[in-house]
């Protein structure tokens, strides 16, 4: 029996009809979907699942509660402190914040976090403290993300996975990503940038959007352009539309931040002032930050960088070798960062810090590729990273933020404070200040001011201190009268200022440890002194 031709192409259009129906019924059917796809289907929050957010927002605010020590006095000098001055008017402003080197810009966010506590009563001390840092956590919860979904773009999510561990077990990061650190926004930033920069591969690019991050970075903290200088030179150079790219993209966006910048140091300044300038002369071209201590130039690639990376050192350099020939771009950079801060005689841990998630892209790819030591290497770089971490954030440096909270308590515990004054005699901004205090108590530190006159053998108080503490007790203090009534001090200085504190009548009130690994003028304990008189405050 032969067929009908017209059955056979009425067959055939029923067949192809139910294969469309069939495609169709497939591609609206959430059971269908690869296990990647519908963990974003379920969740959309920062284009990831939502599972995952909670879990990196949760992880970030342990770590900050579990970070109870100092790093440098920045973290409260250029923003807290400054933030405290701006709404509450008292207050202590640095040398940087008369010349005119910072930019309101940083600590306007921490001021707005004051104010909005002000007006609803409640700026307790505690939340003044702690609120701008978890607020500085949840933001570096986003920039995790961020990078964990741009890995996921540019490789797939097993890739991304060890990117992201890496991520949240570096030390480093672990130690400065909760801090009121303008290097912990410049990195936020940076991170945040990069999610919408052209890298090859990446599906979230977005100009605009990058170089106003990269531009909000620069006006936080000028040398935050540093490690952008070869991303940006990359994109000009691979750019078809080259004039557009600059009338429509970078000079727009440059005059509407700076614009901005000027105007808020307009109104707490009180004159135009260009602070981006200013800080690049005095640390760039003036080269004046050696005032604070200057290391040799191959410090980052000898101490610095190994020890900001810690036990991914191996990692990192096993990844450099594996990575794909797109990633160079992040290894440039990194190299090029490292190299201009080395030509700067004044060196930091924290100076290279926005580079240290460039890095992780290199120590997960590692990872990725690990085939029979692959959990050994996990369990290893989990637990020195942890311990390391855990040491950092509760052990080393502590003191100096525990001996606030007992001048805290001296302020509002004590029905005597009007008379109650303190003097810490310890290497200048040592503690954080009225931020830590939130009360008027007159509280005076040794002053370190660099030279900006060109004086030579110019010394600051601090170092006129140092140099004869006894002597320069005696001649500042020459009466009780004018004895404040609470000196701090660290454990070092004791014994050179005892007979001081035995004709004074200062007794030893209070401990706080503070560190293994006395170095300098510092010393492992802080000593809190107060001075026993009759009419003076008396607290046994």
């Amino acid at each position: 029996m032969e067929r009908e031709p017209g059955g056979s192409l009425f067959f055939r259009g029923l067949q192809n009809r139910s294969h469309e129906e069939m495609k169709l019924r497939k591609r609206k059917s959430a059971l269908y979907l690869s296990p990647e796809k519908s963990s974003e289907r379920r969740g959309g929050l920062l284009g990831e699942n939502i599972y995952l957010v909670l879990f990196t927002i949760a992880l970030r605010i342990c770590n900050c509660f579990l970070v109870q020590t100092s790093f440098v006095p920045d973290e409260y000098w250029q923003s807290l402190e400054v933030a405290h001055h701006m709404v509450f008017n008292y207050g202590y402003l640095t040398w940087e914040w008369t010349e005119r080197l910072r930019g309101y810009t940083y600590p306007l966010i921490f001021a707005s976090i004051y104010k909005i506590l002000h007006l609803l009563g409640k700026d307790s001390v505690q939340l003044l403290i702690w609120i701008p840092r978890l607020a500085q956590a949840l933001l570096s919860a986003i920039a995790d993300l961020r990078l964990y979904s741009l890995m996921k773009q540019l490789e797939n999510q097993q890739v991304a996975k060890w990117v992201f561990f890496c991520q949240l077990c570096s030390w480093f990061t672990w130690y400065c990503c909760t801090r009121t650190l303008t290097n912990t926004m410049e990195t936020v930033l940076t991170i945040i940038a990069l999610f919408y920069y052209p890298l090859e591969g990446s599906k979230s690019m977005n100009g605009v959007k990058y170089s106003f991050l990269v531009a909000l970075a620069f006006i936080i903290r000028p040398t935050a352009v540093i490690p952008w200088i070869p991303l940006l030179f990359r994109h000009f150079w691979q750019e078809q539309r080259k004039l557009d790219l600059i009338l429509h993209q970078f000079l727009p966006v440059g005059f509407v931040t700076l614009s901005w910048s000027l105007i808020i140091d307009r109104m707490f300044f009180g004159q135009w002032t260009l602070v981006q300038y200013n800080f690049l002369k005095f640390n760039v071209l003036q080269n004046l930050g050696t005032f604070y201590g200057s290391h040799s130039w191959h410090w980052y690639f000898s101490q610095g960088f190994p020890v900001v990376l810690g036990t991914h050192l191996p990692f990192f350099i096993h990844g450099c070798f594996l990575a794909p020939q797109r990633y160079r771009i992040l290894l440039v950079t990194v190299l090029w960062t490292l190299l201009v801060y080395s030509m700067l005689s004044h060196k930091e841990f924290r100076f290279i810090y926005p580079v240290l998630p460039f890095c992780m892209v290199f120590c997960g790819y590692s990872l990725n590729h690990l085939k029979t030591w692959k959990k050994p290497a996990l369990g290893f770089l989990f637990l020195s990273n942890m311990l390391l971490a855990l040491y950092t954030g509760l052990v080393h440096q502590r003191g100096t933020l525990d001996v606030m909270t007992h001048i805290q308590e001296l302020s509002y515990n004590n029905p005597h404070k009007s008379a109650a004054s303190v003097f810490v005699m310890m290497p200048c901004h040592s503690t954080p200040f009225y931020s830590h205090v939130h009360y008027p108590l007159p509280m005076r530190f040794l002053q370190c001011p660099p030279d900006l006159t060109g004086k030579s053998h110019y010394l600051d108080e601090a170092d006129i201190f140092y140099l004869n503490p006894l002597n320069w007790l005696y001649k500042e203090f020459p009466s009780n009268s004018t004895m404040p009534t609470h000196l701090i001090i660290f454990s070092v200085l004791e014994e050179e200022i005892n007979a001081f504190l035995i004709s004074r009548n200062y007794e030893r009130t209070a401990v706080f440890f503070h560190t293994h690994l006395p170095e300098g003028r510092t010393g492992s304990h802080i000593y809190v002194y107060e001075q026993k008189l009759k009419g003076k405050l008396n607290r046994r």
